[in-house]
């Protein structure tokens, strides 16, 4: 499971960056605030929504396209473009066998200057290429509580990964927003893989590398992966809102190694939120939910059965998800929680819009998201261009946070997924093949070192 994830943020004036700049060297626990004459961008996206929690739930390596390609109303596919023309989409599986290549120069290649025809010219080892292999799509009936979902509340068809790239730096944009460094540079695609550790515990000598704003790639040349960049944490922290990162156990499972975005925070990793904010395993989001113990604010990480990743998982990532919404919705939560499903990265496969460009290896290939909420429009497609930053922007809006100053300034907010004007919806549990009983049973897996993620 090989991670490539490419921060860029939107289109940046030399002001933003300036601004963006400085708050990413601001000492940890320093937390930027936006100028008094800033405004919000929802007027109603503010503390007296009846909004408390927001959980988070991310999954693995999947486009929009090869989940949602024949969902009705959505700018999906059942043809794509390859370097030789048009191909017809195969039918497939959930589990598929390989894990594709999905770094910066995967997504390069796959763009192609905006054509969106490389994703068969993607290298996939011993001098092979992808092939036909991108272009598929997965049987709806395999994934049916994800559309259950998609139909009932929000589907999200404009949702980008922040960079073109894997899941490093996606997992980390998911609890800050772009990764940029200094006004030039940006964290992209994933650590030297010293130990399988992408964070503070990582060996000595390991390096990441950089991006700059006009896409020059810097492979190697970053620091050791333990930032002192103000994260969603800092502002939450500030106002007294509480959160939670859930997620598989560092100690001895791969995915925690890898995906635990918190432990590449220095002042996290080596303060007391290690061991009160930090949850694991990722199965005591059911703990929280069912003891009255839910945070404002929580990311719920799957082990790696769980997570839909091609190449490695079981049929059981559409059922995990599933069970945190059904636990969730059958709660004391159900009436002031949003829950948001995003998958990190787009893991190689076809997806048929281009992204729009905004500087940084950015923004990425679209990802799946549904928002789901007694609030959340009925039955609702959102074409609002989105990407990882405006899940963090409407928890900013929700509390009243300020801004971070990363990509954040410039996302759209998530915020119409929403009616808070309309009743509570009654939440009806979604039917899936595993219940919650079956995950909380589960032993941890734990992947060869040599995976590719």
């Amino acid at each position: 499971m090989r991670f490539s994830a490419t921060f860029g943020g939107a289109a940046l004036t030399a002001a933003v960056l300036a601004a963006c700049s400085s708050a990413q060297i601001t000492p940890t626990g320093s937390v930027p605030q936006p100028p008094a004459s800033t405004s919000r961008a929802f007027s109603w996206a503010s503390s007296n929504t009846p909004i408390q929690h927001v959980v988070i739930v991310v999954q693995e390596n999947r486009s929009f396209n090869n989940f949602f390609a024949t969902f009705p109303g959505t700018d999906g596919t059942t043809t794509g473009q390859a370097s030789y023309g048009t191909i017809t989409l195969s039918e497939s599986n959930l589990v598929i066998p390989r894990d594709l290549g999905h770094s910066y120069n995967a997504y390069r290649i796959s763009r192609d200057g905006g054509k969106m025809d490389g994703f068969n010219l993607v290298p996939i080892g011993n001098g092979q290429l992808a092939g036909s292999y991108p272009y598929q799509y997965v049987n709806p009936a395999q994934i049916q509580p994800y559309w259950t979902m998609a139909k009932r509340y929000v589907l999200a068809e404009h949702m980008f990964t922040t960079q073109g790239s894997s899941s490093y730096v996606a997992h980390q944009a998911l609890i800050r927003g772009d990764t940029v460094l200094e006004p030039n540079e940006a964290l992209i695609d994933f650590p030297t893989e010293n130990n399988n550790i992408w964070g503070c515990d990582a060996k000595p000598g390991t390096v990441t590398s950089l991006i700059t704003q006009d896409n020059v790639y810097q492979n190697n040349k970053g620091p050791f992966p333990c930032y002192t960049y103000s994260t969603l944490r800092d502002l939450l922290d500030a106002k007294d809102v509480t959160w939670k990162y859930n997620a598989p156990e560092i100690c001895c499972n791969i995915y925690g190694k890898l995906l635990t975005a918190f432990d590449a925070i220095k002042a996290v990793r080596y303060g007391p939120e290690w061991t009160t904010n930090i949850s694991s395993p990722q199965t005591n989001i059911f703990n929280d939910i069912s003891n009255g113990q839910l945070a404002n604010v929580s990311w719920v990480i799957p082990d790696e059965p769980e997570s839909d990743h091609p190449g490695d998982s079981t049929d059981t990532g559409p059922s995990w998800v599933s069970s945190i919404v059904n636990a969730i919705g059958e709660s004391s939560y159900w009436d002031s929680s949003a829950i948001v499903i995003v998958w990190d990265d787009w893991g190689g496969l076809y997806d048929n819009l281009d992204p729009p460009q905004v500087g940084y290896g950015g923004l990425g290939f679209r990802v799946p998201a549904i928002v789901v909420s007694s609030y959340a429009r009925k039955h609702y497609i959102s074409k609002t261009q989105y990407e990882f930053s405006s899940i963090l922007k409407f928890i900013e809006n929700n509390w009243d946070l300020g801004r971070l100053g990363t990509s954040d300034n410039t996302a759209k907010s998530i915020g119409d997924c929403f009616n808070f004007k309309q009743t509570p919806r009654t939440f009806s549990p979604i039917s899936a093949k595993y219940s919650e009983a079956y995950f909380l049973h589960q032993p941890p897996s734990n992947l060869p070192p040599d995976t590719d993620m």
